[in-house]
């Protein structure tokens, strides 16, 4: 039975003291067919907690939605519950394909979904009941392609919300929906709906086989945007899954792909002109090494590059060329063994008088 096993999984994870499951509420839907929101799951190996996402999905108070799980090729036995609750619950879609990552699924579920609104949810984390009939409430009401809720950040230890909502607002200026939902610190998807056709239009899609896939689909996403709306009182819950992607030890992949993608957002902004402030994105330029150990790095902004010795201390920092007034020598204040350091745009180091 599909209760005994959501029951028997939900019970292992020993997180009863973050949110009550009441099994006796699971009913089982009809398909339907014109969802107000198709939500999207990629699955790859998550079998210790995906029974608590299914739950929570199933059970959402907006009953007029279709699941769609897709299995990235997972080993081992994620699947299964999803499958048995399928069974009886015609909402849920299953789609299997091989190992792609995350980004290669959630466009798979993309590109099959029905629903008015797109939600994403990752197999290890999990949202309150009500969390897509209020968001999508909230962005019928006042016609915007995204709503956004508050993202909570939980592991065994930690109870961390990412952002902070007092009341629905809607936004429309550029740099008020980058701040409405902190888009440079906090460039998450999973916490808001987003209008399909317009993401259809304007092609938008995760970065396939890639690592920080939800970057530039973030940023993307809420640059065409023609509204985004905040919406108070639901949360999604990101589980700092110890065996996650994100949270297992950094190949030298998840390494690349992080400065990739970083550069990746810069280079659209500045294609698209925004008009944000400087360091709202910042990107690696150069990294120079010796032994293992970063002697310079240098970081790129929209209109500025900054120069940091070990990797940290900032020495320097000019005005890229393309921008007005740029070039000059510019003060390092702080004291090094007692003397002011200086640097010229010809020279790494020269000590100023």
């Amino acid at each position: 039975m599909i209760i005994d096993y959501v029951k028997k999984l939900i019970n292992k994870l020993g997180d009863t003291k973050l949110q009550t499951f009441d099994l006796s509420k699971i009913n089982y839907k009809n398909a339907c067919i014109t969802p107000k929101v198709s939500i999207i799951i990629p699955v790859y190996n998550a079998q210790k907690y995906i029974a608590r996402c299914l739950y929570y999905l199933i059970n959402q108070t907006l009953e007029d939605i279709e699941i769609i799980f897709v299995d990235d090729g997972s080993t081992d036995d994620s699947m299964k519950c999803v499958k048995e609750a399928s069974i009886n619950d015609g909402r849920i879609k299953i789609i299997e394909q091989t190992h792609k990552l995350q980004g290669a699924a959630r466009n798979k579920g993309i590109e099959i979904a029905k629903g008015e609104y797109l939600g994403f949810c990752d197999a290890d984390d999990w949202v309150d009941e009500n969390y897509y009939e209020k968001l999508y409430k909230a962005a019928k009401l006042n016609n915007s392609d995204i709503a956004c809720a508050i993202n909570v950040r939980i592991s065994n230890i930690k109870y961390k919300p990412r952002l902070h909502f007092t009341k629905e607002e809607t936004f429309s200026a550029l740099t008020d929906k980058f701040n409405a939902c902190n888009l440079h610190k906090n460039e998450c998807p999973t916490n808001k709906i987003y209008k399909r056709e317009y993401i259809r239009k304007n092609n938008i899609l995760f970065p396939e086989g890639v690592y920080c896939e939800d970057k530039l689909f973030s940023l993307k996403a809420v640059y065409y945007a023609n509204k985004l709306t905040t919406v108070p009182g639901i949360h999604y819950y990101y589980w700092q899954n110890p065996d996650s992607t994100v949270n297992t030890l950094k190949t030298k992949k998840h390494i690349e792909d992080k400065i990739t993608a970083k550069r990746e957002v810069l280079a659209f902004a500045k294609k698209e002109n925004m008009p944000i402030n400087d360091g709202y994105f910042t990107a690696e330029k150069k990294r120079i090494k010796f032994l293992g150990i970063t002697l310079l790095l240098i970081k790129e902004s929209i209109e500025t590059e900054s120069f940091f010795i070990f990797g940290k201390i900032k020495v320097y920092q000019k005005t890229l060329p393309n921008i007005a007034g740029g070039g000059g020598r510019k003060i390092i204040g702080k004291y090094i063994y007692g003397n002011t350091f200086y640097i010229q745009p010809q020279r790494y180091f020269s000590r100023g008088n």
